[in-house]
Order: C-alpha cells, then structure tokens, then sequence
C-alpha cells in the first residue's frame, strides 16, 4: 500500500522485508508462518481536476477498498487461531489491520509506536494523507466510509492506547489527544524516565483492562539515522537498542497478540537497512534471544 501518502515506494516495503529473510529469521524460533503474499491494491484513476472530497482525504476508494480486503484476511486468521503479522506499506492499512483483530476482543490494547500521532481526522488534517488517519479512525473518529469498516463503532478505546515515541504532531492532534486523554509518551518522556520505564507503565497500564494488546510499529518511530529508509523521518528519535529492548519487554511479558510494522521505503533506504532493521525487531517481540 501506498496510496495513504504521496511519496512513492513504500508499497514495496513487505517485499523488501521478505527478502531481509523475516520468515527465515522466525522460522529459526520454531513458528510456522503461514505467508499469505500481498493484499491486492486497486490503482486510482488518473483524470483531470479533483474534486474536494479527493483533496481532503487522498484516494479515498482505494484506501477504503484495500483495508476492507485486509480486514477480512486478518478476521479468517484470527478464526483459525493464528497470529496475525502484517508488513506494510503505508499506516493507513492500520485501519484495516485493527478492523480485523478487534472483532476478537471486547477490549483490545493498542501500543502506537511512532514517531506521529497518526489521529487527524478529515476536518483536521493539513494534508488529506490517510496515513495520518488510522488511529483516529480506529478510534471511531472521520469519514464513516473509513470507521465503519467490518463494523461500525469504534475499534478500540482511548483509554485503551498507548503512543510511544511521539515527537511531531499537528495541532489538532494535539488538542483531540488532551481531550481525550490518551496515554503518550513522547520523546520528552522518554528521555527523562528511560524505555524501560515506559515499557513496564505501559505493560502495567494496558495488562489489566484490556484482553488483548495489537504493536503498531511504524519505523520512523526510531531515528532515521538508523532506519533511514521511510516516507516521514522526523530526527531525534528512539535508537536501535530502545527499540529492541521495548519489543523485548513486551515478548517476555507475553501480552501481545497482533502486530503490524509499517512505513519501509526501499526506494529511500540505504542497502536494505530499514527492512533489516524491522527483521531483527519482529525477532525481538517473538522472543529472540542473544543466550
């Protein structure tokens, strides 16, 4: 998927990512992985002129279309019991992925790993890149063709997420944040407290009131210095061993039931260094271990 942004190649992201060798790298912690290829992205119409619907919310249909199809596939996974691990391509597919898994859960956790908010709505956005949507959309807030997805209400709830990493946010983030009073660590946090620190709030945060916890990863939420290879690099952000060590903390307390790694861009990487990155993190939240 690519179509929850602007700028091209992110769509080749599970591909780069296959070929970084993550069902090798899980195979090797005896799981078997069942790899179900791509969710089939239908291609916008180009024509001439947009109308202000397509201004304010960027390929609308397709977006709408491709986490619908996502949604479904993620739905008959979790019915047969599996684990459900999406690579991605944009954030928008977040709708779809959550669409999916929820309908398990009465209660499900969301930790948003990210270095954005990711909760404009169609009134607040300064873009219309849905990739800026999902958690807002996932939260029951936006355009109806978006929230109303397998079902019609909000996926999870505010007091049920926690945002880790945050450090570039608009300004109606910011106010629908406050208002509805989510967890968020930013940058700032982190910094002062430490990621163990946030780890272990956010496991005890999450562990009691939820019956399920669903990772979305997106990989700009570490420093592009080390994960150059993504559409929104914001520098200042989480390092390679807080990363680990956060996946880490949540495999050992064995609370974590969906995931998702999103936003890696062949086309802006440096020798396949972002999906390799992403590799050795989905190793880390599957329980890998140096001893």
């Amino acid at each position: 998927m690519d179509l929850g942004q602007t700028r091209r190649g992110v769509d080749m992201g599970p591909s780069a990512i296959r070929y970084a060798g993550i069902i090798e790298r899980l195979e090797k912690l005896n799981y078997v992985i069942h790899d179900l290829g791509n969710i089939d992205v239908p291609r916008p119409n180009r024509v001439t002129g947009t109308s202000n619907d397509a201004i304010k919310l960027r390929n609308l249909k397709e977006v709408v279309a491709t986490n619908e199809l996502l949604a479904k596939k993620v739905d008959e996974q979790m019915k047969l019991g599996r684990f459900p691990l999406i690579l991605g391509g944009d954030h928008s597919i977040a709708i779809g992925t959550l669409a999916g898994v929820s309908h398990h859960y009465e209660n499900l956790g969301l930790i948003w790993y990210d270095a954005h908010g990711d909760i404009n709505t169609d009134k607040t956005t300064p873009s219309g890149n849905i990739h800026g949507m999902p958690l807002a959309v996932s939260l029951g807030l936006g355009d109806e063709r978006l929230t109303s997805i397998i079902k019609n209400h909000p996926k999870v709830k505010p007091e049920s997420v926690v945002l880790i990493g945050i450090r570039d946010l608009d300004d109606g983030e910011k106010e629908l944040l406050k208002e509805l009073n989510i967890k968020v660590y930013t940058m700032h946090e982190i910094d002062r407290i430490g990621m163990p620190r946030v780890m272990e709030e956010t496991i005890d945060y999450l562990r009691d009131k939820t019956d399920g916890i669903h990772v979305s990863f997106d990989m700009d939420g570490i420093d592009p210095s080390e994960a150059p290879g993504v559409g929104t690099p914001v520098i200042g952000g989480l390092t390679y061993r807080e990363s680990h060590l956060a996946l880490e903390m949540l495999s050992e307390a064995g609370v974590v039931t969906s995931a998702e790694f999103v936003e890696v861009n062949p086309m802006l990487d440096e020798r396949n260094k972002t999906a390799d990155l992403a590799v050795a993190l989905t190793g880390s939240l599957f329980g890998e271990k140096l001893i």
